[in-house]
């Protein structure tokens, strides 16, 4: 009689793949969410920066003024793009603020402006608690927070 050999796996093989398996599935999916939230702040950072260009538009569309790059109307495309930096933060809250006596916060955005200048800021998905991403009408794009968060009134990010 010839025996025939059978081959496969042990028990033990299979359950150490599924568990090589099951760690480099964690480290990716930990890898995508942290891409999702650094597209998302590109997205945001995008959204703001056009808000610059806007504002832009708008003061040399009124006479020289930036009086009313926030005041909210209906055809002012920053409340636009504002809302789509909204939109690419599930935390942010209070979609638009529209005036000078409230201070940039963690989950709102904040549009200042007056006759001479403005400032926007928006909170981002992958910072530290208390920092916003702001453009203001000096040319200024970058980091604000902590001690040095747009306050009431600012109409400059630094």
């Amino acid at each position: 009689m010839k025996k025939t050999l059978q081959r496969g796996f042990t028990l033990i093989e299979l359950l150490v793949v599924i568990a090589i398996i099951g760690i480099l599935a964690a480290v990716v999916l930990a890898s995508l969410n942290d891409a999702r939230d650094s597209g998302q702040d590109a997205s945001i950072k995008q959204s703001i920066g056009n808000a610059r260009s806007q504002a832009e538009l708008i003061y040399n569309q009124n006479g020289y003024s930036y009086a009313a790059v926030c005041d909210g109307a209906a055809t002012n495309q920053i409340t636009d793009l504002m809302t789509a930096a909204k939109n690419n933060r599930a935390e942010t809250t209070g979609a638009n603020v529209f005036t000078l006596a409230t201070a940039g916060s963690d989950t709102s955005i904040t549009c200042h402006s007056n006759a001479s200048g403005y400032a926007i800021s928006a909170p981002l998905n992958v910072t530290t608690a208390g920092q916003q991403w702001c453009v203001d009408s000096t040319g200024y794009a970058g980091f604000v927070g902590n001690d040095n968060s747009l306050g009431p009134n600012d109409i400059t990010c630094e």
